[in-house]
Parts: C-alpha cells; sequence; structure tokens
C-alpha cells in the first residue's frame, strides 16, 4: 500500500512540476523576445515531455532500463489510444494539412529509428542518443519554417499573453519549484513503481508500459479533454504527435547520451514496441477515412478499445 503511495505522490507531484516548468519557460521565452509560434512548437513541448524525461533519466540511472525505455513506449501508446481515443470521442477531430505532409511523416520515422536501434543490437548507445537528438532539432527547424510559411496551418497551444509580464523572480521561482517537483516526483515513482513490480510479482516492463505510461500522459489527457469539452480545435493531434515524436527525440535521445540503455525485457521488442507502431501507422488511415481532414467519434471509440486490449494483453 505505502508502495502505491509512493507511486501516486510521485504522479502527481510530476503533473505539478511539469504546470509550473511550463509557464516558467513560457514567461522566460517572452522575455527573451521568442515568437508566441515557436514557443508553442518548441519551449511548450519540451516542458511537456519534463516528466517523461526525468522519470526516463532517473530510472536509466538507477539500473532499471525497462522502465526508461517502456515509459516512452508506453506513453506514446497512451498518448494515441487513450488520449486522442476519449478526445475524439468527445467530439470529432479537425486534422490539417501539416500533419499529412510533415508531422505523421516524421512520427513514422522516429518510431521506426527506435525500433532498429533497439533491434539492431539491443541496446541504445550514446551515438544512437545523438542521432535522436539531432534529428529532432531538424524536424523543429522545418516545423518552424513551415509554420512561418502558412500561419494559418500550423496549430499553435493558446499560450497565455500573461506570460509576457510576469517577474524574472517570479520565473526563477517557478523553475526552481517545478524542478523540485519533477526530481522528487520521478525518484518517487520509479522507486514505487519498482517495489509495486516486486511486490506483485510483474516486471518493470509491464508496470511502465501501463502505469507510469498513463500517469506521465494525464498532463495530455487533461489538456486534450478540457479543449475538446470548449471545442477548441486547436488540441489534439499536433499537440499529440508532437509530444510522441519530442518522447523518442528528447527523452529517449537525452537518457542515451547520459547512460546507454539496454533492452533487459524481450516483450520490449516482441510486443510493446509493435504495439506503438500501430497506433503511430493507424493514424493516417483514420484521418483519411471516410473523409479526409478529420477523426469522427466512432474513430475514436476504435483507439480507446484498441488501447484498452493492449493494456488486457499486458497483463
Amino acid at each position: 500500500m505505502e508502495n502505491i503511495a509512493y507511486v501516486i505522490l510521485g504522479l502527481v507531484l510530476l503533473v505539478v512540476g511539469g504546470e509550473f516548468l511550463v509557464r516558467a519557460s513560457v514567461g522566460l521565452s517572452f522575455k527573451l523576445n521568442i515568437s508566441k509560434m515557436v514557443i508553442g512548437l518548441t519551449v511548450v513541448s519540451f516542458a511537456t515531455s519534463a516528466p517523461e524525461l526525468l522519470v526516463s533519466v532517473n530510472a536509466a540511472l538507477s539500473n532499471s532500463p525497462a522502465i526508461a525505455i517502456n515509459n516512452v513506449i508506453g506513453s506514446n501508446i497512451a498518448n494515441i489510444g487513450l488520449v486522442l481515443g476519449i478526445t475524439a470521442m468527445i467530439g470529432p477531430i479537425a486534422v490539417n494539412n501539416t500533419f499529412y505532409r510533415l508531422t505523421w511523416p516524421v512520427l513514422m520515422i522516429f518510431s521506426l529509428l527506435i525500433y532498429y536501434f533497439l533491434w539492431n543490437d539491443n541496446i541504445l548507445t550514446l551515438l544512437e542518443g545523438i542521432i535522436l537528438l539531432v534529428a529532432l532539432v531538424a524536424f523543429l527547424v522545418i516545423l518552424i519554417r513551415s509554420a512561418r510559411n502558412n500561419k494559418e496551418d500550423i496549430e499553435i497551444e493558446e499560450i497565455d499573453d500573461a506570460a509576457a509580464t510576469i517577474s524574472y523572480l517570479k520565473i526563477f521561482t517557478w523553475l526552481a519549484i517545478g524542478g523540485a517537483a519533477l526530481y522528487f516526483g520521478s525518484e518517487f515513482l520509479v522507486d514505487g513503481a519498482k517495489e509495486v513490480a516486486r511486490n506483485m510479482n510483474i516486471s518493470e516492463g509491464v508496470i511502465s508500459v501501463t502505469m507510469i505510461a498513463i500517469g506521465t500522459s494525464v498532463p495530455e489527457l487533461a489538456a486534450s479533454v478540457i479543449a475538446a469539452f470548449k471545442k477548441e480545435k486547436a488540441i489534439s493531434l499536433g499537440n499529440l504527435i508532437g509530444s510522441n515524436i519530442f518522447n523518442i527525440g528528447s527523452v529517449l535521445g537525452l537518457t542515451a547520451v547520459i547512460t546507454e540503455i539496454p533492452v533487459v525485457e524481450p516483450l520490449i521488442l516482441s510486443r510493446d514496441i509493435f504495439w506503438m507502431l500501430g497506433f503511430a501507422f493507424v493514424l493516417y488511415p483514420l484521418a483519411f477515412i471516410p473523409k479526409k481532414f478529420g477523426i469522427e467519434r466512432y474513430e475514436g471509440v476504435l483507439l480507446f478499445f484498441a488501447y484498452i486490449f493492449f493494456i488486457y494483453l499486458v497483463f
């Protein structure tokens, strides 16, 4: 029971820490005169991937590589199956041209790249981590250029202009609170999850691809559901796909640069990663059929039930 409390406390701290980090980052970006569009595409995405990053680095350093890898794989599956599924069930989701031209192909490239790196030699090396980070930077440069050329086509999260007036003292206080909450949250979550896995006699991989992954996807779920009820079209696909690309590029990329990540659980490569590839791949036909530029309610139901089936298989 105590360990489950640690897991819950860890998740709460990660959500709080992530929120403070996003606010502080946006405030700082305004102070540095960075355009709103660039803040939305880069700073906010980095900040919302911070919980996954801290959990993965912490897990890899504390000798739990399965948690480091499966946290990202599970989070990418949850973002599409759970978050997008539930959001589409609330109301149909509009898809823009950038999805077909840029973000979906890039998501597939990153997903296939991580599969190849892990399958090739059962380890994510320093060099592979650097390749992922360089690819992420290249993607962001192309995305920002593309957004400058067709302003109406790129979805930008609502960024609060009030952030422009925040004082430096407040920004650094928020950064400190966010950083501390993320650090302790990841400590509690990883330690608690390892103990829960031990007590329930299941693998760390199972805990991380389900419990931890759903936990670190909670902020995306909350933001998407609130936006769907407000009927804001700008949520959704762009942000979730961006989050999945960041998870692979920055989270696994940076973790591998800090310490190489070995594959210790065969199921990661024989089952979990194929679910991640499948969920990423199926987005294209879903957004194309029956009509282009939209994901319908019943398609959301399909995604959600596919996710439930995945969880059932894992356990």
